[in-house]
């Protein structure tokens, strides 16, 4: 690897750094419109980018900017938003910026450039949620039976003191780490235990029902993402045996994100090794069906390379993190790495295709999920059926300036055979979109609204353990998870949602969105938990091509929440004002309720022809009604 690095180095592109940008950055929405107003080229959909390489693509928009269409120029406010993101991802002048909290030096020493930066700062996340209605008899985790009621309001925090190291070694390498450690405080429901193990394990100790907590309570559904590495340590309890899980109560955590990252050949090939969030086949920001960046993060080495501007191909391969509670109990039966590989076509500004493969299996030298340019999928079939598989297809087709449509398919280990829609053995996910650019919002800029449909099928990120080379008798786990999260959308299995957003950029160093989600998911819990509802569920291997009672249902086959979701968000960063501050607010409102059925869906004959039971709306102490608002506040002082 030594030796990869020092060649690498040789090969000199720009003095800047190739560190990765974090997602969610305004940076990425505005690269997004920009590709919408055919402003520019359809850029990888490997995420996150480098500051030198958003650099060039800035420099790239301001050039294409000679269009005479009405919707495809730029205005002057969009110009000086542009003209910001220079200024703030361009390298830092030497010396010490109290607006950034950072102390830099550069220097040659042989003939070779040397650059380091030192910064500090603070980051801190509050997280308010008021239940105004809550019909349920669920209590608070880990307490002494703390019920939930009307009027409660929890507080979730997360305030944390960031030390960071980070430069670059000639023109082609950079290097960087950040440590954080901080305080963390995350209250959760208990709603109930669950059993979606198949009988049949030889193995009882490793079959016993687990605890279903619900999302985060200060927070709105499924956005809620760890900031700690591994456990964290109750404030009640500072040693070796304090080991948490999750923070019910006030505890302290820390993280590490470090990064090697470079390029060569002028930018045809990039490098990385990294743990952070990244987003790989989201045809829009946040809707990856493949790798999401609400997936936490884990240590993994990419490369990609695009010999030609009409084609790009990126691969990665990392360890995955142990999920559950215990530091060896858990990890005892999940030891898995995770590889993913990803071909992608464009022609013209005005189709785009991207497919490919990705694996979840046990940790073993396995050189070819480790080689980035061997297909994961076709390269099990050379060392036997142990891992979980995937194959994934995106499509997205646009009129520059107008609009644009997507389609994304995710198939999780599915078989194409007869009756695919309705057999619970067909695996898989799909998702349905659109963006409209929207020009006549003439006091903003890069506004867009996008309306997206996505289905995440029962059983779907999950897999049955199997005994694997290297494991002995144990049955391992191979569902497609990290540090007890999801790697693929953030929707569970058995979900389907409707998502309006409206984006835009109303200033300079800002953003703004408003959006409105349907999210539907099955019961993972109680006396009508829906079946494959949950990561962990286990589709019973035995006869489940044939068996007529292994079938979807959705809505249909147990209780389902429905959850109506309203939500405003806004961001904004002060440094051009010389305040070292950025702020975001998040403010909206959750309606939930149940649905459920009179008994069980008539299954029928040996064929499986039947008809489910109609569904109506519950309210009962297990599956309740509820009404919460939620405001979730955000600061970084000395933002970076």
């Amino acid at each position: 690897m030594a030796f990869i690095l020092i060649l690498f180095a040789v090969f000199g592109v720009f003095s800047q750094s190739h560190l990765a940008v974090p997602l969610g950055d305004p940076i990425y929405h505005v690269l997004e419109h920009a590709q919408l107003r055919g402003l520019l080229r359809f850029l990888p959909h490997t995420k996150p980018y480098s500051r030198a390489f958003i650099l060039s693509v800035i420099d790239e928009i301001l050039a294409n900017d000679r269009e005479t269409t009405i919707f495809r120029v730029l205005t002057a406010q969009e110009r000086r938003i542009l003209e910001q993101f220079k200024r703030d991802f361009s390298p830092r002048e030497p010396g010490t910026s109290l607006l950034h909290g950072t102390i830099t030096n550069e220097h040659v020493w042989n003939d070779i450039y040397f650059r380091g930066e030192f910064g500090f700062g603070l980051e801190s996340i509050t997280g308010l949620g008021y239940y105004s209605r809550y019909d349920g008899n669920h209590t608070l985790h880990n307490s002494e039976g703390d019920s939930i009621n009307e009027g409660d309001l929890f507080v979730d925090l997360d305030s944390r003191l960031v030390l960071s190291f980070k430069g670059d070694l000639g023109h082609a390498l950079s290097y960087g780490l950040s440590v954080h450690g901080g305080f963390f405080r995350s209250p959760r429901a208990y709603l109930g235990e669950a059993y979606p193990y198949y009988e049949g394990y030889a193995y009882e100790e490793h079959n016993e029902p687990f605890t279903v907590l619900g999302e985060p309570l200060g927070h709105f559904p499924f956005t809620y993402k760890k900031n700690w590495d591994g456990s964290v340590w109750y404030t009640t309890q500072i040693d070796n045996a304090g080991h948490e899980t999750w923070p019910h109560v006030l505890s302290i955590g820390y993280t590490m994100i470090p990064e090697l990252a470079g390029a060569f050949l002028n930018g045809h090939i990039q490098y990385r090794i990294a743990s952070h969030d990244r987003e790989w086949g989201g045809m829009t920001n946040n809707s990856s069906l493949i790798l999401n960046q609400t997936a936490q993060p884990f240590l993994a080495g990419e490369l990609s390379f695009m010999p030609f501007e009409w084609i790009s191909f990126s691969g990665l391969a990392g360890v995955l993190e142990y999920s559950g509670a215990g530091i060896k109990s858990s990890s005892e039966l999940y030891q898995n790495a995770f590889s993913i590989n990803v071909l992608e076509i464009n022609i013209n500004k005005i189709i785009h295709i991207n497919f490919g493969s990705s694996a979840v299996w046990a940790k073993r030298f396995e050189l070819g999920y480790l080689f980035p340019i061997a297909d994961n999928f076709l390269y099990q079939n050379n060392i036997g059926d142990f891992d979980n598989m995937a194959l994934f297809l995106n499509l997205k087709g646009q009129i520059p300036g107008l609009a644009r449509l997507w389609l994304s398919i995710f198939m999780d280990e599915a078989n194409p055979e007869g009756d695919f829609f309705n057999k619970a053995r067909q695996m898989y996910a799909f998702q349905l979109g659109g963006t409209m650019n929207i020009p006549w919002f003439t006091f903003t800029s890069f506004t867009s609204l996008t309306l997206s449909y996505t289905k995440i099928e029962p059983y779907n990120y999950t897999h049955t353990r199997e005994e694997v080379p290297w494991y002995g008798d144990n049955r391992m786990y191979s569902n497609y998870i990290n540090n007890d999260r999801g790697l693929g959308h953030y929707l569970p299995p058995n979900s389907d949602e409707i998502l309006v957003r409206l984006d835009t950029v109303p200033i300079p160093q800002s953003m703004l969105s408003l959006q409105y989600q349907l999210i539907r998911h099955g019961a993972e819990y109680g006396s009508s938990a829906a079946g494959g509802s949950s990561y962990w569920s286990e589709l019973d291997p035995r006869n489940r091509h044939d068996n007529p009672r292994l079938r979807k249902y959705f809505l249909q086959d147990g209780a389902y929440q429905w959850m109506h979701i309203i939500k405003l968000r806004g961001e904004y960063t002060f440094t051009g004002m010389n305040l070292p501050l950025r702020v975001f607010c998040e403010l909206g409102g959750v309606f939930s309720y149940f649905t459920n059925i009179d008994g069980k869906p008539v299954i029928g004959d040996e064929h499986g022809a039947g008809r489910p039971g109609p569904y109506r709306r519950i309210n009962t102490p297990e599956y309740p009604h509820s009404t919460s608002f939620h405001l979730v506040l955000g600061v970084k002082v000395f933002p970076k």
